[in-house]
């Protein structure tokens, strides 16, 4: 028999928690299905799921996009919290009730930086940051894929990137640019010495995934398990109680970016995830194989690296505009 849901609404919330982690779901899917679950039963005056249905959460859908005007992809994001709380959470699948309308989510061409931008606006970042962004363009990486990297994950001498719980908790294996390999080794010999210096005082252990801490014992605190970059600052963990570190936020990188834009004069709205953009538009522009593109970014489908195809300098098609072929072009438009 299935379990019956808990009839508070903080029981019902950890229930679902509970449920999310069980599933796999990442860490920022779990915040933002948690986020929207309290935001719609605030928005209902605190009554809870179980009393509500379809009708209530239309009303609110309809709020999120009349009144707070999110984008189609937002309220596309709330949809899912809500029909993951009622399926998950309370056994009772909304779909049951009726089709609920889905707003209309805008296909739009990704931001993409020519070379010459991305060489300005790497310039305007120094130190650790320059280096992230050397890895976004250069491999292709998410930023979380690139924050949370291990120093075991890291192949120097084959020039590889093995990238571990991407999205879809995929791993997979991308390049990485020969001119990194030196700044990344005097990078990783800083971070070896600030290990080593935690160790002497009793840290220099990190958290490990699925448990693996209770398996191996002496892994969080080994060398090749430590963050390639880590945070500045180590922080008290709530369950042992030992001084351990944390990877760089990424709220440190994305205003680093947003300032290093600014710097450079580019009038494009570019963020981390543009170096990414980026990085598979040159390749394809280049001439590489979009199914080889496609790995290297871990997409699950082609028709989603096919979107970099319409942002290629030459053109989505490779078609040239019929004005360019009339002979004295520039009698139509002079100079």
């Amino acid at each position: 028999m299935p379990v019956p849901a808990p009839s508070s609404k903080s029981g019902l919330l950890q229930r679902v928690q509970s449920i999310m982690a069980l599933r796999g779901l990442s860490v920022r899917t779990c915040a933002a299905y948690r986020g929207w679950i309290i935001r719609y039963v605030r928005y209902h005056g605190g009554r809870h799921p179980r009393e509500m249905g379809r009708e209530e959460v239309i009303r609110f859908l309809a709020y999120l996009r009349e009144e707070r005007q999110v984008s189609g992809s937002t309220q596309t994001q709330a949809l899912s919290a809500l029909l993951f709380l009622y399926r998950e959470g309370l056994g009772l699948p909304l779909a049951v009730a009726g089709r609920i309308p889905r707003s209309r989510v805008a296909e739009r061409l990704p931001v993409v930086l020519n070379v010459v931008e991305v060489r300005a606006v790497i310039g305007e970042l120094r130190g650790v940051r320059r280096l992230v962004a050397l890895l976004l363009y250069g491999s292709g990486l998410r930023l979380m894929e690139c924050l949370t990297l291990r120093v075991k994950d890291i192949d120097l001498d084959r020039c590889e990137i093995v990238v571990r719980r991407g999205k879809g908790a995929k791993d997979r294996v991308t390049t990485l640019a020969v001119v990194a390999v030196a700044v990344l080794q005097r990078h990783l010999g800083a971070v070896q010495r600030l290990h080593q210096r935690d160790l002497a005082e009793g840290g220099g252990r990190v958290a490990l995934p699925d448990a693996l801490a209770r398996k191996y014992p002496r892994a969080p605190a080994s060398w090749e398990w430590q963050w390639v970059f880590p945070a500045s600052r180590r922080y008290r963990d709530a369950v042992s109680g030992e001084r351990v570190r944390h990877h760089l936020h990424a709220t440190v990188m994305q205003r680093a970016m947003t300032e290093a834009v600014r710097r450079s004069g580019i009038a494009k709205r570019a963020s981390c995830h543009t170096l990414r953009h980026s990085f598979a538009t040159h390749l394809l522009a280049a001439g590489y194989d979009i199914r080889t593109v496609q790995e290297l970014l871990g997409h699950s489908e082609v028709s989603t690296t096919m979107r970099y195809t319409h942002v290629l300098n030459r053109g989505g098609l490779g078609v040239r505009s019929p004005v360019d072929l009339l002979a004295g072009s520039s009698a139509v438009f002079p100079g």
